[in-house]
């Protein structure tokens, strides 16, 4: 069966999978949920070099792809902040009096992850856009503002996936992103290798 042309409308779930280290070799187990997510905004990107001579353009050689990225979504996810930012979440005191804290440090650096958004299709089913090494290089960014939700917004860049190994019967080795039509709508998880 061939599937229909996909027509992905809306955002109905954001995935962050941050890698368990900054060599980005293996991935992260635990999928954690960008609450409220409202964009998933990427466009793929490449550098130019171009070869001129005998006043004229003879050709010109990229340099590789890479997507820049952007995600708000509403309400404030310390856990989505810390995998995306670096910085840690703390739970401290007990009922009526916990305390939840997110803390960057100046040391902490912003980690590798795998982001993963999902659109229902309405041909069915639905489509995954993945970014197999996201990193926050842009700003986090957002207004506490009178008579307004708190909306965060960070962007970034994504990287080729260091990863070896076949997930989905490929090499992911050197992916930079991913689309995936599925014919039954399908949650969207942290990526594991075949075995």
């Amino acid at each position: 069966m061939t599937l229909p042309l996909a027509l992905p409308y809306g955002l109905r779930d954001v995935q962050i999978v941050k890698y368990p280290s900054l060599a980005a070799t293996a991935f992260g187990t635990t999928a954690v949920d960008l609450p409220n997510a409202q964009t998933f905004e990427f466009t793929e990107a490449e550098e130019y070099t171009d070869l001129r001579g005998d006043d004229r353009l003879v050709t010109s050689h990229g340099q590789g792809p890479q997507v820049n990225w952007t995600l708000t979504n509403g309400g404030l996810s310390m856990e989505a902040y810390a995998a995306m930012n670096g910085g840690t979440v703390t739970v401290t005191g007990v009922t009526p009096n916990i305390v939840k804290r997110y803390r960057k440090l100046v040391t902490d650096q912003r980690p590798f992850f795998v982001a993963i958004g999902q659109a229902i299709s309405d041909s069915g089913g639905d489509v995954h856009g993945v970014v197999w090494r996201a990193r926050s290089t842009g700003d986090l960014a957002g207004t506490f503002g009178d008579g307004e939700f708190y909306v965060p917004s960070v962007s970034g860049i994504g990287y080729s996936c260091k990863v070896e190994g076949d997930l989905d019967g490929e090499e992911i080795l050197d992916a930079v992103y991913d689309f995936a039509q599925h014919e039954t709508i399908t949650t969207a998880i942290a990526p594991v290798l075949d075995i």
